[in-house]
């Protein structure tokens, strides 16, 4: 129960409380673009099972590997696509965690 409140917590709670406290401005507009990030969940379509609660997202699925999430991070580095970089570091920082959490409880 807790890696899923950890796991979900994260990826909704945490855009929304970074819209809210950075984003004055755009808050609406950032926290749904942050929120969207969940997107990059489609790449599970391709695995089968779709979902196994026992695996860990980082490295498995083409759009949770290491080379995408470099790729995440570069877009940290332009202003025009920051916040959809963060979108989908926040999502991989949810995995993380999750992963973790299911490597501890083993």
């Amino acid at each position: 129960m807790l890696r899923f409140l950890i796991h979900y917590g994260i990826h909704f709670l945490v855009p929304i409380v970074i819209g809210l406290t950075f984003y004055k401005k755009n808050q609406l507009k950032v926290i749904l673009i942050l929120l969207a990030g969940i997107v990059i969940d489609i790449d599970h379509l391709w695995a089968n099972p779709v979902f196994d609660p026992e695996r860990c997202s980082i490295g498995f699925h083409p759009l949770h590997s290491y080379w995408a999430i470099g790729i995440y991070f570069l877009l940290l580095s332009f202003r025009k696509t920051r916040v959809y970089g963060l979108a989908l570091i926040i999502h991989i920082l949810a995995d993380w965690a999750d992963c973790s959490l299911l490597l501890q409880s083993k």
